[in-house]
């Protein structure tokens, strides 16, 4: 008898939650396998402009500082 409880979820596991999920994990390993996406593609050199024009601005500031504070760099040392 309990033997029966159990046939029923097993059952059910095996036919639809079973395939179900097998399908999404090859799916989703077809995803991996392919690469970046075109939209993923233009996200991440966008990513890269956006990074580029930071480290720009920042020499920048650190220029300016460096003509107009000279030593501020060793400020930050005396802190720690």
């Amino acid at each position: 008898m309990d033997g029966d409880l159990l046939i029923a979820p097993l059952i059910l596991f095996t036919v639809i939650v079973a395939p179900i999920w097998l399908i999404l994990h090859y799916k989703s390993k077809k995803q991996v396998s392919q690469g970046l996406s075109e939209d993923e593609f233009a996200q991440l050199n966008e990513l890269i402009r956006t990074a580029d024009k930071m480290g720009q601005r920042i020499e920048t500031l650190e220029k300016i500082l460096d003509t107009e504070s000279p030593e501020w760099r060793n400020r930050d040392d005396n802190k720690q």
